[in-house]
């Protein structure tokens, strides 16, 4: 087939649109309109060169019958979308030129796109560098997702607390999506299920007295770099089927007369709502099925609109399912096979389970999800008759394979089950039935296969490899990081865009003084940038000059942000002990959201801001240490954090963190990494060597061992190291938090519970706690020779080629999905 030549952007054409739109949007002239109207039309232009391409990778898909995978995930954290879309277009210095020549400043307009509400954490941020990847390689795909109208929450400090405001990101609309409602589907919840034969004698299933909800789509495209493919992030909002029951509202049923719409909008308001109660729960269970529900009849319609033969799903078809949330497809496949094209269940189940494959992201097994019975039944009839039957089979399979081998069946089973104790496991049923599992990191696929996931992978262990997680670096260094990326270009050629196993051509620069020079000028003005945010955003005047030490991720207790605040501390001690100490001046900086019901994660994030105050405001410091926790940690201000920092803080409590990706951001923009040796921080060591990285603490073997034999005493560090006794009493006695001394007792009580028979410091942070600080004075003592810093930090980038999401795709596209590539 003969390629199209993609045309070159046109600049001319650009700026009338940006004219005609902000005239036929706003009734208003250049001059007259605001920066976010200004936004908003060039939004609108961007977009209207972005559609050709759209319109043409689809016409081309519909000719040459690609496979297609749906990457099925709760969480899409995209991000702004402009900058992007205007790099992958290849049009950044017309853009840059076009809104120049009108006045204008792209970086003013792009800082007027408010961040995408539709991820939280690495997951959601790891499905949106995999959209980039896939359409920059040129392979089909789709994103299937919740439309949430508030996201998780908008993160505020008030009085150094968390507080959860609705992130009203769609406020304004968003110009980029397009509503197609030609795609509406009706997804089902409630009622029972009755049954009768047809004249065929035929099992016919039928959903009675539900109560449904339309899911309708909006499509954002997903530009490829420099090759016109556009793909699909497919984001499922929720309509009543019938607005408003007039007929109720006569009668004074009030609330019956709405019921559907409140239904409706409940689905897509939040983003994992609040589980910690049972209305929770229910509602997160209808979120997951509404958007896998929606992209299953889809796929499944989209498939039989240009093919014959159902049977041939598995051919053009995958689904990959982003850790349990999306687990329900199996069932849900199942359902509409049977149920809606009339397969028997073995036809039903060989299509399903050459379609479905599933990433886990987890090692800890009550992050695995579980659904009450009562609850998932009464919500969703159908698709559990279905899982009971799976079970059902799957247990004869256990018995089939174990018995008279001298194997316990029955432990087996109580291991293996799909449904067991009440429960409804969802890993169990996405590793039954999926034909691959996969970890994201070499050691967190190693842990599953022999820890968490033993019993499976020695039943099936051909289902299992690893995909050690990428990210973009259109992104998150080209996007973020344009001092950087210059420098970088100048040294190697463009080529590390698509293909960043490049980078390591600048490894022989890491020696030379001038290099060293320039790249620690490009460091120093990227903090000065940072400074200017943070002197913004928090009042506080940070030295550009001092050590930038970060942290930011999601705030939970394995991440181990306590450790880190905790070792400030302990610095803090060492100034009042010693007010001449000589110290290199540090900023610590955080940047995290802690789930609105995780009551220690909160509190965590209060002590960081209780010992800002404290410290920052001490005479005795003079500024040797800063403290900043930086509100509303999301993409936009990532990019800006991860281009600035000099030390990565990837702490995690060895054997619990499933890869990471934050740590492969920071070490692509030269910052060198203090952590333990654990998810994707051992290849990250592997390939910059252990000379340039700051390791620390109990390794993954040691943690599960601790674990298997019950533990450890922490109360004997307590008890005999002075300094780790001293910062913990500081907890309790009032030092951070004067007017109530018992606020911060819930953390002192989870590294010691004096008061209980639970495990205490379940996360090894006081047994950490010595090799870290040691660690942490090593950082220090680098970083007074700037030569060697200089080369570590450039020997980092020139290794991080192998975290390129590009990699992880083509290794999912090789061992996994077996698409077919697409050129324009």
């Amino acid at each position: 087939m003969k390629k199209s030549v993609k045309p070159k952007f046109d600049k001319d054409l650009f700026k009338r649109s940006v004219q005609y739109n902000v005239r036929t949007l706003y009734r208003k002239t250049m001059e007259e309109a605001t920066d976010r109207q200004i936004f908003t039309a060039v939004a609108y232009a961007i977009k209207d060169q972005v559609v050709d391409d759209w319109m043409e990778t689809q016409k081309r898909y519909e000719e040459e019958d690609p496979k297609i995978v749906y990457y099925m995930s709760m969480e899409f954290l995209m991000g702004r979308a402009l900058g992007n879309m205007v790099i992958n277009l290849g049009a950044d210095k017309e853009v840059r030129s076009a809104l120049e020549e009108m006045g204008l400043d792209l970086n003013v307009i792009e800082d007027q796109e408010p961040d995408a509400a539709l991820g939280n954490g690495g997951l959601g941020r790891l499905a949106a560098c995999f959209l980039d990847s896939l359409s920059t390689l040129g392979y089909a795909a789709y994103g299937c997702g919740i439309r949430y109208r508030y996201g998780m929450f908008k993160q505020q400090i008030r009085d150094g607390y968390q507080r959860e405001v609705p992130d009203d990101w769609l406020s304004d609309g968003n110009p980029f999506e397009l509503r197609r409602p030609e795609y509406t589907k009706t997804v089902k919840f409630g009622g029972y299920v009755s049954y009768h034969t047809d004249e065929n004698g035929r099992g016919i299933f039928t959903q009675e007295d539900y109560q449904s909800v339309k899911a309708i789509p909006y499509d954002l495209p997903i530009v490829g770099y420099g090759n016109g493919i556009v793909n699909t992030l497919r984001i499922w909002d929720a309509e009543p089927v019938q607005c408003f029951q007039l007929d109720s509202f006569d009668k004074g049923d009030y609330r019956k007369a709405v019921e559907q719409e409140n239904l409706a909008r409940n689905i897509v308001e939040v983003l994992y709502p609040n589980d910690n109660h049972y209305a929770g729960k229910e509602l997160r269970l209808k979120q997951q099925y509404f958007f896998i529900s929606a992209s299953v009849q889809e796929a499944v319609d989209k498939f039989m609109r240009s093919h014959e033969d159902i049977h041939d799903f598995p051919k053009k078809v995958t689904f990959q399912l982003n850790d349990t949330h999306p687990t329900v497809a199996i069932a849900e496949l199942m359902r509409v096979l049977m149920d809606d094209y009339g397969l028997p269940w073995d036809e039903a189940w060989n299509i399903t389970t050459q379609t479905c494959a599933y990433t886990n992201h987890t090692i800890m097994s009550e992050a695995l999800e579980k659904w009450p019975i009562e609850l998932f039944s009464r919500l969703l009839p159908r698709v559990y008759q279905i899982i009971e039957e799976i079970n059902r089979r799957f247990i004869e399979e256990i018995k089939k394979t174990y018995d008279g081998t001298g194997v316990d069946v029955q432990e087996k089973i109580r291991k293996m089950a799909i449904i067991y104790d009440g429960q409804v496991k969802m890993a169990h049923l996405a590793i039954v039935s999926g034909y691959s599992v996969n970890g994201v990191a070499r050691l967190h696929t190693e842990i599953l296969k022999k820890q968490e996931l033993k019993d499976f992978y020695e039943m099936m262990p051909g289902k299992f490899n690893n995909k050690t997680n990428g990210i973009t670096q259109r992104r998150f260094l080209l996007h973020a990081n344009p001092l950087l990326a210059q420098w970088v270009t100048a040294h190697v050629g463009s080529e590390w865009i698509t293909d960043l196993s490049r980078l390591s051509g600048l490894k022989v620069y890491a020696d030379d003084p001038k290099a060293q020079a320039e790249f620690m000028n490009i460091k120093y003005q990227n903090k000065v940038r940072l400074a200017q945010y943070i002197q913004e955003h928090n009042g506080i005047t940070v030295d550009s000059r001092s050590i930038f030490d970060v942290q930011v991720k999601r705030l939970h207790e394995y991440k181990r942000q306590l450790l880190n605040i905790l070792h400030v501390m302990y610095l803090y001690n060492k100034i009042k002990d010693n007010p001449d100490i000589d110290m290199i001046p540090r900023t610590f900086i955080f940047g995290a959201k802690a789930a609105a019901g995780y009551q220690n994660a909160k509190l965590t994030i209060k002590l960081i801001n209780s010992v800002a105050d404290v410290v920052n405001n001490d005479a005795d410091v003079r500024n040797r240490i800063k403290v900043v926790f930086i509100e509303d940690y999301r993409v936009s201000n990532a990019e800006i954090i991860f281009a600035a920092s000099d030390v990565s803080e990837q702490i995690s409590t060895a054997s619990k963190e499933a890869s990471g990706t934050g740590n492969m951001k920071f070490m692509l923009n030269g910052a060198l990494t203090i952590g333990t040796m654990d998810g994707a921080n051992v290849e990250i060591v592997e390939e910059v060597g252990e000379e340039n990285a700051f390791i620390f603490g109990l390794s993954a073997d040691e943690v599960i061992r601790y674990e298997n034999y019950g533990g450890y005493d922490p109360n004997q560090i307590f008890n005999n190291d002075p300094d780790v006794r001293r910062v913990l009493m500081q907890l309790i006695n009032g030092t951070y938090s004067p007017d109530n001394p018992e606020l911060f007792r819930p953390l002192y009580n989870s590294l010691l519970n004096t008061l209980s028979t639970a495990k205490a410091d379940t996360y090894f942070i006081l047994k950490d706690f010595r090799s870290y600080a040691e660690a942490q004075q090593k950082v220090e003592d680098y970083y007074r020779d700037q030569k060697s810093w200089a080369k570590s930090a450039i020997l980092n980038v020139a290794s991080s080629g192998k975290f390129s999401a590009d990699r992880t795709i083509q290794e999912y596209v090789d061992d996994i999905w077996h698409l077919d590539k697409v050129t324009r």
